[in-house]
């Protein structure tokens, strides 16, 4: 069967089964999304997305995984209940619900305002600064990213984002075309994703060899003390989210049309590697975590609560003038922490 029918009977299939579904007599057996809840008071159904228009339709089929809950199908436009349950909470979130958007708001401001003072003084005083965020797909990096820089002046902030490799790139020293973006006197600059591609996504989809990955954890310590020796300040972040909730962001993603950019060949082959990707996690975060450069852990099931934290751990690191001690406060030792023993932890 085509890729394009594939999709259609899915389609089909999730309309179909709605229909069938007897209506509720009354109000109290329905829930705001239209989905019924059966005499236990538990969903019999999850949320239906709309169809995609034609041209933005993925032109792969994602193939269903088995998981510890229940059985998930990208392509399916009904998201299961338990997708739906269970993802604020998966992999051991700490919190029961997201903080309130006008909450969150009013505190991100704040440490905007914050981050503009901390980006004066790195101007003034020709600071070199490096934050790298990496973490599960799906795991709000970008958005962590966006809310950091939002109102950073561009010509002292950038993003770098790196495509795969060319030709050119694979022949030279693995760190080379990396190197090549580190900030200069005065600059920030942030890696959505960065050299650190090597132990996770690279191993787990056999990009490199076992003896290259070696190599590479032999030599990104020595590499991260020379650069902090030579006066550059430097963050990491690995942004953590439960199973659940990457299955969730993911069908949000491939059903959006806003959103459906987002979503990549290599996040639909990751849906299948979830354990191998926590094992590529872990071997990385032991070899690389050290006490001059040390892995910051945020788990980010709740996006608003992960960027203030991760906001709030920069501002705290590095000392400039007229920092507002109410606003920048200690990060959440719930949702914040460092190196693997934090996430164990979790």
């Amino acid at each position: 069967m085509a890729n394009s029918e594939k999709k259609k009977s899915k389609s089909d299939n999730a309309k179909a089964d709605m229909s069938q579904s007897p209506e509720p007599k009354n109000g109290k057996n329905s829930d705001k999304n239209g989905a019924g809840k059966n005499d236990a008071g538990k969903k019999d159904e999850g949320k239906v997305a709309a169809p995609l228009p034609k041209q933005l339709e993925p032109t792969v089929d994602a193939a269903p995984i088995e998981t510890k809950l229940g059985s998930f199908d990208l392509d399916d436009p009904l998201l299961p209940a338990w997708v739906e349950e269970s993802a604020f909470r998966s992999g051991g979130y700490p919190y029961d619900k997201s903080m309130k958007s006008d909450k969150y708001a009013e505190e991100l401001t704040a440490l905007q305002i914050e981050l503009v003072k901390l980006q004066h003084h790195v101007i003034e005083k020709g600071l070199k600064v490096v934050m790298l965020f990496e973490g599960r797909d799906a795991a709000g990096k970008g958005g962590a990213i966006f809310a950091l820089r939002q109102y950073l002046n561009p010509r002292n902030a950038r993003d770098v984002a790196l495509p795969k490799p060319s030709d050119t790139e694979r022949g030279q020293w693995y760190f080379q075309r990396y190197v090549a973006e580190l900030p200069t006197s005065g600059e920030i600059v942030t890696f959505d994703r960065s050299w650190y591609n090597r132990a996770g996504v690279e191993t787990v989809m056999g990009f490199c060899t076992p003896e290259e990955r070696k190599v590479f954890l032999k030599q990104v310590p020595q590499l991260e003390s020379g650069l902090i020796d030579a006066g550059t300040i430097l963050f990491k972040f690995w942004l953590d989210i439960g199973q659940e909730m990457q299955l969730k962001r993911f069908h949000e993603r491939r059903h959006n049309p806003l959103k459906i950019w987002k979503l990549s060949p290599m996040d639909y082959a990751a849906l299948g590697k979830w354990k191998d990707y926590s094992k590529a996690r872990d071997s990385m975060l032991e070899a690389t975590h050290t006490d001059k450069s040390p892995w910051i852990i945020a788990l980010a099931n709740d996006k608003r609560r992960a960027r203030l934290n991760i906001i709030r751990y920069v501002l705290g690191n590095i000392d400039y003038p007229g920092r507002d001690k109410d606003v920048v406060r200690e990060p959440d030792p719930l949702i914040l922490g460092s190196g693997p023993r934090f996430l164990k932890k979790g």
